[in-house]
């Protein structure tokens, strides 16, 4: 017994130690997020190993006190138990803010951060639910003046990035669009979510979104789950994309998942198209849709583009536009809604040939990057070299790697946190079939890893399927110098054959036989010639036919040619507009105490190029002639093209500070004479003084990014008062 209790007090002086995850801090802005010394799995298992010696230690006084051990044996044993218990507190307090970014009080929790941060955006009208005296409509938001100007920014930028920078050609198409157009793209057979009715009251939900919300809440909540259940948990969420109709259903049904608000029980899940359907004309006989994506303009205008281009390669068309996607639940505010604005590029390029002839300008970039084989080892991301990753094949060509690299560049000029952006490789399983290969930009929030960007090659799949459904070649060609003997490999289905064979899925096997390379064509003839019968995976019916020698003929043929003639490849980055925006809305804001220290300020620490306002000006007092300053000064600002606002109410300085703080105005100008005025830097809180005539200057200088606020403070005498720190 002795024994047993020494144990026991030795382990009482065991301790788990861990250092917080500090996400976002009330008393400077959100910075990166550190990782974990100690793995919320390691305290899952140190919690049961708690749990465990402290059970073991409640038998061990029980069997003292039947045993008739002395008292002061028994007040030893209780004392380590009781000194377990509170390393089990300890232990379950770390891993509580693990899982949801609590600190003891230094940091806000995701939860309680994203609520700070929805209340100032609405409460100063960056945007706001639609319709809202009418209780609103889920997924549909307005935006309000500020949010006006930051999306208008954030556009304005991202032409000056792609469009001007890189010459390409801008479109503006529809948002109406043909039902012809989305058949042939796929959108009308396969742009699906899976969804679920309560079965009593024929409520919808998304499927996967009640099996997410299930294993997020169990790992949040049950803290005494084993660290084997929560990483089946975890890998649920890892693969919830990928899980089909059959997977899904039951998996909410070995989970005992009912209806969230009726605990009614569920149907079984079924696909939901999500485009909004409508018809074109008053007959109705001419069915059409929203468009879900504004891709497919840029596709069937690829002849015209082309010609309009002189006939070269490679070149870029690009559109941005409102996009429809009717979803089941939205939710997540900005995140899912059911229209929202896409930006999207289509490089057409040489599928022999996809180099770029600036690709050295973003090879040395270093980020983190997730390839697909850290995903699948379950490692983290990396900070990887764009260069490396091209030439050891992790990227598949420089054209992608290089629209990686100006995505990466795009994004953190805005303002992202370089350490919270990741761009993540789309395992094989999440890749159509004709892709050869995929990256999401992907940004952290209080949402967690939230797709903002796609970038893919998609190679010839596009153009080939619009050609195919309209009769209309969309196809590029390349003029030699003198004929050329080329052997060209000749696919030939037969169709009918695979009629008979697949009914229904014919037109799906037949793209499949298209679409294989050379070597795939090459092996299936061999095996063919001699078996008569091959195994062949359709990527798009999600299993493997048999195909026999009567349904495809396979041939290499050689000719004279005086041209090439080809389908392009597609290389497309494509922007969810409000989903970077909602990002940068919470990487921008932070809280910081007023000069009293009784209240936190909030403030968003936007940049010059994207802040919806540029410049404040404030008369110090309610004075005439400092008022008539002040509206000059505005005067040069406005016709310098910088946006800028007047505050003549009269309130306090420090008020008027904290005020455009909050809508994220990097600089205010306060007229405090008649011959020079104080510029103030938001985040700092630094002043300067200048003359009347050069505010225009400096405010445009620093705003266009030509001089640093650190270049501006090496130039003009520093100004010192009170008023700077209210």
């Amino acid at each position: 017994m002795r024994l047993h209790s020494a144990i026991l007090s030795s382990l009482a002086h065991h301790r788990i130690t861990s250092r917080f995850r500090q996400i976002y801090s009330l008393q400077r802005p959100a910075d990166a997020i550190a990782p974990m010394a100690t793995s919320e799995d390691s305290l899952r298992r140190a919690l049961a190993e708690k749990q465990s010696t402290i059970d073991a230690s409640g038998n061990t006084i029980r069997q003292l006190k039947s045993s008739g051990a002395s008292k002061s044996e028994i007040d030893e044993a209780v004392k380590a138990l009781n000194a377990l218990k509170l390393e089990k507190t300890s232990i379950e307090t770390q891993l509580k803010a693990s899982i949801s970014g609590d600190a003891n009080g230094s940091v806000m929790s995701r939860d309680a951060f994203r609520q700070a941060v929805v209340n100032t955006l609405e409460r100063r009208l960056f945007y706001i639910p639609s319709f809202k005296i009418y209780r609103g409509v889920a997924g549909l938001y307005d935006y309000g003046p500020p949010g006006c100007a930051v999306k208008s920014n954030v556009l304005a930028f991202w032409r000056q990035h792609f469009v001007l920078e890189e010459d390409m050609l801008e479109v503006d198409c529809p948002c109406v669009t043909p039902e012809v157009v989305l058949k042939a793209s796929g959108h009308v057979d396969k742009f699906t979510d899976l969804m679920v009715k309560d079965e009593k009251t024929g409520t919808c939900y998304r499927a996967d979104h009640l099996l997410k919300d299930h294993c997020k809440d169990k790992l949040e909540k049950d803290l005494a789950m084993s660290a084997e259940k929560a990483a089946e948990f975890k890998h649920i969420l890892a693969v919830l994309d990928d899980l089909s109709a059959e997977e899904l259903g039951a998996k909410i049904k070995e989970y005992g998942i009912v209806a969230p608000d009726t605990k009614n029980p569920l149907s079984d899940p079924y696909p939901f198209n999500l485009m909004f359907q409508t018809s074109i004309g008053p007959s109705g006989v001419s069915p059409g849709y929203m468009r879900p994506e504004t891709a497919q303009g840029i596709f069937v205008n690829f002849k015209d583009l082309y010609y309009y281009n002189g006939n070269k390669l490679p070149f870029a068309a690009a559109q941005i536009g409102q996009a429809f996607r009717n979803e089941i639940s939205p939710r997540q505010g900005l995140l899912r809604v059911r229209e929202f604005t896409l930006a999207e590029i289509e490089h057409f390029v040489d599928p022999d040939d996809k180099s770029h002839p600036k690709y050295s300008e973003v090879e040395k970039l270093e980020f983190l990057m997730f390839p697909r084989d850290l995903q699948m080892s379950g490692q983290s991301a990396k900070r990887l070299c764009l260069g490396e990753a091209v030439s050891k094949g992790i990227v598949n060509n420089q054209t992608l790697a290089y629209f990686i690299g100006r995505v990466y560049l795009f994004l953190t000029c805005l303002g992202i946190d370089e350490e919270r952006l990741r761009f993540r490789q789309h395992l094989p399983n999440e890749m159509a079939h004709y892709a050869a290969d995929c990256w999401d930009a992907e940004i952290e929030s209080s949402y967690g890893w939230i797709e903002c960007v796609g970038i893919a090659d998609r190679s010839a799949y596009d153009l080939r399927a619009h050609t195919d459904k309209s009769g209309v070649a969309l196809v590029a060609q390349e003029k030699f110098a003198e004929p050329k003997e080329v052997e060209k490999l000749v696919i030939t289905p037969i169709k009918k054959e695979l009629g008979l064979a697949f009914k229904g899925n014919q037109k799906m096997v037949v793209e499949a036989l298209e679409a294989m390379s050379e070597k795939e064509a090459m092996d299936m003839k061999s095996v063919l010639e001699t078996k008569g019968e091959v195994e062949f995976e359709v990527c798009t019916l999600e299993k493997t036919v048999a195909i026999t020698k009567k349904m495809v003929t396979i041939s290499k043929e050689k000719k004279k040619e005086h041209q090439r003639v080809f389908t392009p490849s597609v290389i497309e980055p494509s922007f969810g507009i409000g989903r970077i925006i909602y990002c940068l809305y919470e990487h921008s804001f932070y809280m910081r105490p007023s000069k009293a220290g009784d209240e936190q300020l909030n403030v968003f620490r936007f940049p010059p190029l994207v802040a919806p306002i540029k410049c404040t000006v404030f008369p110090l007092v309610q004075n005439q002639q400092y008022e008539e300053v002040a509206k000059n000064i505005s005067r040069s600002l406005t016709a310098a093209g910088i946006s800028n606002k007047k505050d003549i109410t009269g309130t306090s300085i420090g008020k008027r500070y904290a005020r455009t703080d909050e809508l994220g105005v990097p600089f205010a100008v306060t007229v405090d004479s008649t011959s020079s005025v104080t510029i103030r830097e938001r985040d700092s809180k630094d002043q300067i003084r200048v003359s009347i005539d050069e505010v225009a200057a400096v405010v445009k200088e620093v705003s266009e990014g030509r001089a640093t606020w650190a270049d501006i403070l090496n130039k003009y005498p520093a100004h010192t008062s009170a008023s700077a720190d209210e």
